[in-house]
């Protein structure tokens, strides 16, 4: 039952004690009509009447329009777009790259980095690929948002990743300023050794500081026609994202903070500044290309290195709302709105990204263009794209402002747009489309996306038979990638050692006892060995080691039918933190760990070679993918 019905502005409706009834109707008549749901099956299988307050906020939200007529097909993607299928069946590591760093880094993962991973691991190991987390743009000076999930900007990508040293102009400097940039990097290279925590403000302080030094150099011909070519190709998204980062330089990155004036990027105050801040305009666009260059150089790297397909790079869900998109896009952004996810067996208290949803109506009215337009940006240079919360495209978890992640409901969207939209950009890259679809999923949408060849996600511990046992490696589906975990979830030397429940435990996350919760850990991982060991993928009886009990997942995962298999770096290594602890900000370091092994000692990109585990792990999958 619900609580009081309580008015809210903006909705048309007044609720009470009286006339209740009515007024319920009248919401839920109205939801239905703009694709609200006004109830929802949980985790658990339950069915949950979505609030009056909830259902009115929402359609506040919505405004008063009417879904929009179908647009001219012309303008839509076709409809037998189908993205790429990989050629063979292959494995990869999924990093987490700010916290993969080597002796030559500035204590922050960067893209040379991620170009030697690569190389290392597919000429070495035979990997196919690697994942990475969104690289997308953060703020522009310090301080910086430690998430990758909460940028600034999709489109962009951020220059924390900017190897220094690579960039050619950096064999322009004096001996005096390479001394300089130097001196800025040799505390953070000394930092990569140690097990401190990453700190994305020191670094990025560090390197605006050498790349203003860089800029100085001139540049030859060849590379100002370059610049000039990358600023044609997408000059107005490249010329937005610079201008906000120049006017959030002395405004603050919050665009909703600015002076009134400030927030329609078409006005004549805006149109002032951009002439008054043409210089750091420059600077901005000219990180962005910079950046380009040197993921494009990792891409290439890998295939080198003989993967077929090389770095798929990964699309969150949404951006900040007082960001650069947010700002350019105010035309197709809902305010007031967050987007998350409702409780589930890993997020009890249900997920409140913070982020802002797009208008379905308004998107459709565009013939989804900001969304090909996003796509096309991830996935130029890039061997795939992987699509964080894939059901987005069909439905989004609206909450309110002010209310809790279990306030929300669900929104429709065109899913025949946007998932043409998705499988068409990606077919046109020659990339995978990767579609992140775990938890509640609607049966449907993952037939509709396998149709376009937009490939699924497999996670271990959500594979279960009816009677809730392990599914076995034959009922698996093939166009996925197969996980052990997530990085929203701990490593799986933790799940061994039960230490997801004291962790979510300590932090108060969980919504049944800590007893209920351990025995249903426990169980679960029975569960699991007993799998394992009928499988013969354990060397005997009794509790494996961490090691050995993650080598037996992979190699389990391998004996699947899946196409892709993802093997985090964090698990091979012996890693136990988890890199975030959803529905927490400041009581868990989260995004903020560095790479480590069993004893959580700083693990270095050049230290891989060596590691026992993570070649263990290689071999496993790889012996499994050739059986």
């Amino acid at each position: 039952m619900t609580g009081p019905r309580l008015g809210r502005v903006g909705s048309g409706i007044t609720l009470g004690h009286t006339g209740a009834m009515t007024g319920r109707a009248e919401l839920e008549r109205r939801a239905r009509a703009h694709g609200v749901a006004v109830a929802y099956h949980n985790w658990r299988g339950r069915q949950v009447e979505v609030p009056d307050e909830t259902l009115a906020a929402v359609l506040g939200a919505l405004g008063g329009y009417e879904p929009p007529a179908p647009c001219d097909p012309s303008s839509r993607a076709p409809a037998t777009a189908r993205a790429p299928f990989p050629s063979r069946r292959s494995w990869g590591f999924a990093v987490q790259l700010y916290s993969v760093r080597s002796r030559a880094s500035w204590g922050h993962g960067d893209l040379r980095d991620l170009a030697d991973l690569a190389a290392w691991s597919g000429g070495e190991l035979g990997a196919d690929f690697v994942l990475v987390n969104p690289l997308h743009a953060a703020e522009p000076r310090p301080p910086v948002s430690p998430s990758p999930y909460l940028p600034m900007s999709r489109r962009q990508i951020s220059p924390l990743y900017l190897r220094i040293e690579d960039i050619p102009e950096y064999q322009g400097l004096s001996a005096g300023d390479r001394a300089r940039v130097e001196a800025l990097a040799a505390p953070l290279r000394a930092a990569s050794a140690s097990a401190a925590l990453i700190d994305r403000d020191a670094v990025w302080g560090a390197k605006l500081a050498a790349l203003e030094l860089i800029r100085a150099v001139p540049l030859t011909g060849g590379r100002r026609a370059e610049l000039d070519a990358f600023l044609a190709r997408d000059g107005r998204a490249v010329g937005d994202w610079a201008a906000w980062c120049a006017i959030a330089e002395v405004h603050g990155p919050d665009w909703r903070s600015w002076p009134a004036g400030l927030a329609d990027p078409g006005s004549a105050e805006v149109a002032g500044l951009r002439e008054r801040l043409a210089d750091r305009i420059g600077f901005h666009a000219w990180l962005q290309w910079l950046t380009a260059e040197q993921f494009a150089a990792a891409q290439r790297a890998a295939r080198r290195a003989g993967m077929s397909i090389g770095v798929i790079t990964d699309l969150a869900v949404g951006a900040h709302p007082g960001g650069a998109d947010a700002w350019a896009r105010q035309d197709v952004i809902v305010p007031g709105i967050s987007v998350g996810a409702p409780p589930d067996e890993f997020n009890q208290l249900g997920q409140n990204w913070t982020l802002p949803p797009w208008h379905p109506g308004r998107l459709a009215a565009q013939a989804g263009r900001p969304l090909a337009d996003l796509i096309a940006a991830c996935v130029r240079d890039a061997g795939g794209l992987r699509v964080d919360h894939v059901m987005g495209l069909a439905r989004l978890w609206w909450i309110p402002a002010g209310m809790a992640p279990d306030q929300g409901t669900y929104v429709r969207y065109d899913h025949e747009l946007m998932g043409g939209m998705l499988a068409a950009e990606a077919a046109r890259a020659g990339a995978l489309a990767i579609g992140e679809d775990l938890g509640t999923v609607e049966p449907w949408l993952r037939t509709f996306l396998a149709e376009r060849r937009v490939l699924g996600m497999s996670m271990l511990w959500f594979e279960r038979r009816a009677d809730g046992s392990p599914r076995r490696p034959g009922g698996w589906r093939r166009g996925c990638l197969a996980t052990v975990g997530t990085h929203d979830l701990p490593p799986t030397a933790a799940f061994l050692a039960g230490e997801q429940v004291t962790i979510r435990a300590e932090l108060g996350l969980l919504t049944r006892t800590e007893a209920e919760e351990r025995a249903a850990a426990r169980a679960e991982l029975d569960g699991w060995l007993a799998m394992l060991g009928g499988e013969g993928l354990l060397p005997g009886p009794g509790q494996p080691s961490a090691a050995e009990f993650t080598t037996a997942l992979y190699a389990f995962l391998a004996r699947t039918p899946a196409v892709l298999v993802s093997v985090s770096l964090a698990d091979a290594a012996g890693e136990r933190r988890p890199q975030n602890m959803p529905g927490t900000v400041d009581e868990y370091p989260n995004w903020r760990i560095p790479l480590g092994d069993a004893d959580s000692k700083p693990l270095l990109l050049e230290d891989l070679p060596a590691h026992e585990g993570v070649r263990a792990v290689a071999a496993a999958v790889n012996a499994g993918l050739r059986r």
